[in-house]
């Protein structure tokens, strides 16, 4: 009888050690086993060429005003790094909308006044476990350069920069709908860069 009890305490003990293992701290408490990560986010110059940082020209480009985007490098992983029973299809996920919003360093933070105003964007990407997607994406609207601040910035040339922090959040769900989050950064210069390079 002492052992079958001592059986039992001990089952009750594991079973309450996996519920509060399946939690996902990282994921703001979410129950899946796997965790989305952002590897980096890639903008590009004036010039056109990739960096970890993103020119954007707020003036007319070509008879018109242009969106800029960035490219987001994101990887799938399980929680537990050598899953007792290896990993499944279940593990993918599948990345389903991502939410932009801009911050300044000296505080100022007020949208449509000192920074643009934040938005959400749909997309639709499986990440398999173990592996990494580059996805393509928005990340200053047009409309943002037709409002406060950077239409502001139209008639001062590209000596005045507007520098913001972009955060970048994806949120998405593993094959068996259980969510999953994750946060990227990217730095991004407002000024009119078409200024300089016309010479007007």
């Amino acid at each position: 009888m002492n052992n079958m009890k001592k059986a039992l305490r001990i089952a009750i003990i594991l079973s309450a050690f996996l519920v509060l293992y399946s939690c996902n701290p990282i994921e703001d408490e979410s129950r899946s086993a796997s965790m989305l990560l952002v590897d980096d986010i890639l903008g590009t110059d004036a010039d056109g060429k990739s960096g970890n940082f993103l020119q954007s020209d707020v003036a007319l480009t070509t008879g018109s005003i242009r969106a800029d985007s960035a490219t987001a490098t994101l990887r799938a992983e399980t929680l537990d790094p050598d899953p007792l029973l290896g990993t499944s299809p279940y593990n993918d996920i599948v990345v389903t909308r991502y939410l932009v919003s801009y911050s300044r360093t000296d505080g100022k933070n007020v949208p449509g006044v000192d920074v643009p105003y934040p938005f959400e964007g749909s997309m639709s990407t499986v990440i398999k476990v173990g592996s990494t997607a580059s996805v393509s994406f928005v990340i200053v609207r047009e409309v943002a350069k037709m409002e406060p601040p950077l239409i502001r910035l139209v008639d001062l040339g590209a000596e005045q920069v507007l520098t913001c922090t972009a955060k970048v959040e994806f949120y998405g769900h593993d094959t068996v709908n259980r969510t999953v989050k994750a946060t990227g950064y990217l730095t991004i210069y407002f000024a009119n860069y078409a200024d300089q390079s016309s010479g007007s």
